[in-house]
């Protein structure tokens, strides 16, 4: 591209955008839902039909109820085929949710919640080591609290929820239905802190939020939805950053050694920071379908809510300061992003160190006679796993066939199934079958069941099955990302649906622009940036980095 041909590239772009938002009469619309609750929404009212027929329009198949059920496992769309589908798919089949009768609200099955739980146990832990503690703050604010942060305000306003009755009267002051909770900790946190000896306050809470969303999909984007939030406050701001370095680095962590989720960590641009803060952080995870999922954030705040609250403190000089402060989060939607990473036509395929169940146990006979003597080995098998810290299922349910077991416990991506028959129990054998491994090819005859191989043989595949899941997800978003120089070449990236990796110095409009004509976004300048010079995608200047533009969730 020549560097004078940019600018001009720039306006036409720009050009394009505008007309596209005139020629599509874009109009806000304001709801009021029932029982005095108040929606604060430019959205407007959607209904699940109306999202899932433009979901379709579009492609997708957001919202939908009755997914068709002519998939290759029970009623499992193939993932190859239609992605938006199949996921809905897995999610209903797999027990995982499924939709509260309000609409965008999702009822979490206990399958899906124990996934929730076990990212909740690794988290709390990595939380803990750095020191922070759980609390807990009310699900209604005050509305004026969330006003006090003009920049807060304007980006949440249409997602919010007011309450205006209550009682049966009108409140003097609606109450805002918790969409993050930035607001009503700095106004505790300006009560509790008094001098330097009481920072840093680092606090985190387990609870739920809600946004009002138009578009709904099953953990990844609900009105309703679970997650952790952090919140801390600082003496200066190099210890505010640290934090917020330190925590989305927690993110990664758990991503990649847990989930089998590999993440790029990095910086969001202005545009797409949170509402308050000086600066974002993220992880951005490529689902199978190539669309970029930001799987959590953790946010400078600065000085900003400080000052809006008044969240001061007296320094060791006696000096009055504000506070720097930090916060941080993630949701169900790495549920949503576990699935969407891993899955096949089958169904689920669960990484082993957060799969509810590690090991399903099979037990298999013809003949009553057969009976005791499988019970007795399998017996064996779960109290040597069990033992060992495997989460071990056992289905001896002779009201289904060994066949009907195989393929529900591989749409519901257990890492590993042991099967045992008579011959097996002649042999002190039992057979074993990998879930990332379809076929016979997955499957091990003759392995021992004397406690110490079996124990050692069984964590020895469950650590491989984790070490590969992730390795294939890394091959697969290594090869759908792309270096573009040009915006032909991206839009030619963004049409084949990869993600396309530029240099950029352009301005928060150019931004907006190519996201009105692709549909991409930045999701992140990336920490690990790569050698050499770049050039900036719209000027064709040099730029000091490079930024990542993709479709996403």
């Amino acid at each position: 591209m020549r560097a004078g041909s940019v600018p001009a590239a720039g306006r036409a772009l720009r050009a394009r955008a505008r007309a596209r938002a005139t020629a599509h009469g874009r109009k806000t619309h304001g709801g009021r839902a029932v029982v005095g609750v108040h929606v604060t929404s430019t959205r407007g009212r959607t209904t699940i039909a109306d999202a899932a027929a433009s979901e379709r329009a579009n492609g997708g198949t957001e919202n939908a109820r009755t997914p068709a059920r002519d998939g290759s496992k029970g009623g499992i769309a193939r993932r190859s085929e239609d992605f938006g589908r199949w996921y809905l798919d897995c999610v209903r089949e797999c027990q995982l949710a499924d939709y509260g009768p309000a609409r965008g609200t999702m009822v979490i099955r206990p399958y899906g919640y124990a996934i929730w739980e076990g990212i909740q146990k690794y988290m709390d832990a990595r939380f803990k080591e750095t020191g922070v503690q759980n609390a807990y703050f009310p699900q209604l604010i005050p509305y004026s609290f969330i006003t006090k942060e003009a920049s807060h305000v304007e980006g949440f306003s249409p997602e919010l929820a007011l309450v205006t009755k209550g009682g049966g009267k009108d409140l003097e002051e609606p109450l805002v239905v918790r969409p993050t909770s930035e607001t009503i900790v700095n106004n505790m946190m300006s009560q509790w802190i008094q001098s330097y000896r009481d920072l840093p306050m680092l606090l985190n809470q387990w609870c739920n939020v809600h946004r009002w969303e138009m578009r709904t999909r099953p953990f990844i984007r609900t009105l309703e939805f679970l997650w952790q939030e952090g919140h801390t406050a600082h003496a200066t701001a190099e210890e505010a950053e640290a934090k917020a370095m330190e925590m989305i680095r927690v993110y990664a962590d758990f991503a990649v050694t847990q989930a089998a989720m590999p993440v790029i960590p990095g910086r969001k641009s202005r545009v797409e920071s949170f509402a308050g803060a000086n600066v974002t952080y993220t992880i951005e995870a490529m689902m199978g379908d190539k669309k970029a999922l930001q799987a959590g954030t953790s946010h400078n705040l600065g000085d900003n809510f400080a000052k809006a609250f008044d969240t001061t403190f007296l320094n060791d000089q006696g000096e009055t300061k504000y506070v720097h402060q930090s916060s941080w989060g993630v949701s169900t939607r790495l549920v949503g992003g576990i699935i969407m990473t891993h899955g096949d036509d089958a169904g689920l395929t669960l990484p082993p160190k957060l799969a509810p169940i590690q090991v399903v146990v099979v037990p298999i006979w013809k003949k009553d006679a057969e009976k005791d003597e499988v019970m007795a080995s399998v017996d064996g098998i779960i109290s040597t796993l069990e033992g060992a810290g495997v989460r071990t299922h056992l289905d001896a349910d002779q009201s289904k066939s060994p066949g009907w077991k195989f393929n529900q416990y591989e749409m519901k991506g257990v890492p590993i199934r042991i099967e045992v028959g008579p011959k097996d129990v002649a042999k002190g054998a039992c057979v074993i079958a990998r879930r990332d491994v379809p076929g016979k090819e997955g499957k091990e005859f003759g392995v021992s069941v004397e406690p110490a191989a079996l124990e050692a043989k069984i964590k020895g595949v469950l650590d491989d099955i984790q070490s590969s899941m992730l390795a294939k997800a890394t091959a697969f978003r290594d090869e759908n990302i792309v270096d573009v120089k040009t915006m032909d070449e991206l839009r030619a990236a963004i049409e084949e649906g990869k993600w396309a990796r530029c240099g950029w110095e352009g301005t928060d409009e150019e931004e907006k622009a190519i996201k009105e004509e692709t549909g991409a976004t930045i999701r992140c300048f990336p920490f690990d940036q790569p050698t050499g010079p770049h050039a900036c995608l719209m000027s064709g200047k040099p730029a000091k980095e490079v930024c990542i533009f993709a479709k996403s969730y």
